[in-house]
């Protein structure tokens, strides 16, 4: 295990180790689409809630974060790491899929984080990354409102750092020579100015707009 510095381990515990359940499926959806099995890196595993859902393809789950957090099941092996300051904590091409539910955002480097991923992916393996969809008609308005996206507002720093578009991370699987890229949604989003979210329906006629995350998925 790699030491972690107190206030990475405080922003950490911010975000309670969870993700929205909207992306948890669309991530397990992704994967039984391409038939991917085997070992599972979830880097950034929180209280484990993707693997939940992917265990009858994934066995296998190496979980690295900066924290352990209450309710992560004891079948996933933790590996505690501050991945700003050190490597994933994770053999060369040892995994068959590699996955960080809103992890990206949270760095100082996503290029470097990227490979990273690639780095401890067999050749043929998946990786998966989702980050806030700054292009949704919520981000945007709150960009041009406020001055920032809507996953970037004062309150979510200095947890979320890094913004990123779905051109940027394109750009970055390209650099990284990954195959078969794609950027899917998760066709859940607020709509602005109140606590409901679009119909599913509604959302499926454009989701780069009706989405609050976005996903990368790639093979190696």
């Amino acid at each position: 295990m790699i030491a972690v510095a107190a206030d990475v381990e405080q922003r950490a515990r911010r975000s309670l180790g969870t993700s929205d359940r909207a992306i948890y499926d669309a991530v397990a959806r992704l994967f039984a689409e391409r038939d991917a099995r085997g070992t599972l890196a979830d880097v950034g595993c929180g209280t484990g809630g993707l693997w939940s859902r992917v265990r009858d393809r994934f066995p296998t789950c190496i979980g690295v974060d900066a924290v352990r957090y209450d309710g992560l099941p004891p079948e996933v092996v933790l590996r505690t790491a501050d991945l700003d300051a050190a490597p994933i904590p994770i053999a060369d091409a040892s995994v068959d899929a590699a996955v960080a539910v809103e992890v990206i955002e949270h760095l100082e480097n996503p290029r470097a984080f990227v490979r990273e991923l690639v780095r401890i992916v067999k050749p043929g393996g998946w990786l998966v990354v989702t980050t806030p969809n700054q292009l949704s008609v919520l981000s945007l308005l709150t960009l041009v409102t406020k001055g920032r996206f809507a996953a970037f507002q004062d309150r979510e720093y200095p947890a979320h750092r890094t913004a990123l578009l779905a051109i940027d991370l394109l750009r970055i699987a390209r650099e990284c020579r990954l195959r078969d890229e794609a950027i899917e949604y998760t066709c859940r989003g607020r709509v602005p100015l109140t606590p409901w979210h679009y119909p599913a329906a509604l959302a499926r006629l454009a989701p780069p707009r009706f989405s609050d995350n976005l996903i990368l998925i790639a093979r190696r």
